[in-house]
């Protein structure tokens, strides 16, 4: 019973939905296509899928928890890929973005040079 208590614990801290639970990546580290589509989401597009800006619901529950609405997905390009792939940004208030390279089962908060 006392091995269970601290798996307990620390899947609780899990679902804090604390932006410090979620890992960084800086900019740099991103994959290329992932740099365009920043510079996609800054500028308001022209984004290359229909789905792009679509409404993220946060079903997870690995980003913090926000009112529904608030967060918004991005395709990434995956090379080589003949559908939209497994590669997005998630952006709440712009520069909050989170990147996930396995189509939301983990996350990473995207930092920019500077910050």
């Amino acid at each position: 019973m006392l091995l269970c208590l601290p798996f307990a614990q620390a899947r609780s801290h899990h679902h804090a939905h604390d932006a410090a639970a979620v890992p960084a990546i800086a900019v740099s580290e991103l994959p290329p296509e992932a740099h365009d589509t920043l510079q996609l989401i800054k500028r308001g597009g022209p984004f290359p899928y229909p789905r792009d800006g679509v409404v993220f619901g946060n079903y997870e529950h690995i980003l913090p928890q926000q009112p529904r609405g608030y967060y918004h997905e991005y395709t990434v390009k995956t090379p080589g890929a003949r559908n939209r792939g497994a590669r997005r940004i998630v952006c709440g208030i712009v520069p909050e973005c989170y990147y996930t390279g396995d189509h939301y089962r983990s996350f990473m908060r995207i930092k920019e040079e500077g910050r």
